[in-house]
């Protein structure tokens, strides 16, 4: 069964020095049918002005994942680690028994950003974080694995056993993935045009405007 879930279907707020698009419900966006997807609870895409940001707030339980699109962005927490990370990185956090942290955009240009939230298998377990950089030669034409549950590949390692994958792909290319049984998968395009199992299907995903979000659960295949 392939879900499609249109761009313009998602929660939405701009509140000035942000403007952020919510896959699935978050703070005072509330869809019931839209709850999460599996473990994975949380994928808002973001433009943080320059020069703003999130300030100190907790967090506890969650693998949070955030991937630059475009621009950078500074991080500080309770642990007393600070770090900045920009295009084509990716962050890892697992917040465990809890940490507070702030985010700023610190640059002169707005970042572009997803932060993806995946509830971990265990609780109360230590907070950590991991960096990591994926760059466009890594991730053109192929599926490259940037998170994982053994960390395998050199992606960070996270807390559930889930896989994410980024992926740029050019016109006419096509990427196939395998889902053994019982696994599902989610799909999330930034921008442009994409066909899922395709043309025999005949499903397919159009950014006019920002992205579209799929929902997959068989084997797909895409096509930029």
């Amino acid at each position: 069964m392939i879900r499609i879930r249109p761009s313009e279907a998602r929660g939405h707020a701009n509140h000035g020095w942000l403007d952020t698009y919510h896959t699935f419900s978050f703070a005072n966006y509330y869809d019931p049918k839209n709850m999460g997807f599996r473990d994975l609870r949380v994928i808002n895409e973001d433009w943080i002005s320059a020069g703003k940001g999130f300030g100190a707030h907790p967090h506890n339980d969650m693998e949070i994942i955030t991937y630059i699109v475009d621009g950078e962005l500074s991080h500080r927490d309770s642990t007393g680690r600070e770090a900045t990370i920009k295009n084509d990185d990716v962050q890892r956090m697992s917040a465990g028994t809890g940490v507070v942290h702030s985010e700023y955009n610190n640059s002169k240009a707005p970042v572009h950003m997803l932060q993806i939230w995946i509830m971990p298998e265990t609780d109360d377990l230590p907070a950590s974080y991991e960096d990591r950089t994926f760059s466009p030669v890594e991730k053109k034409n192929r599926l490259r694995l940037i998170a994982s549950h053994d960390g395998r590949e050199g992606s960070t390692r996270i807390n559930q056993d889930t896989s994410v994958y980024a992926s740029l792909l050019d016109n006419g290319k096509t990427l196939d993935l395998d889902l053994k049984p019982g696994r599902h998968a989610w799909v999330q395009l930034v921008k442009g045009e994409l066909d899922l199992n395709a043309p025999e299907e005949g499903r397919r995903s159009r950014d006019q405007q920002r992205d579209k979000a799929e929902a997959c659960e068989r084997r797909r295949k895409w096509r930029g």
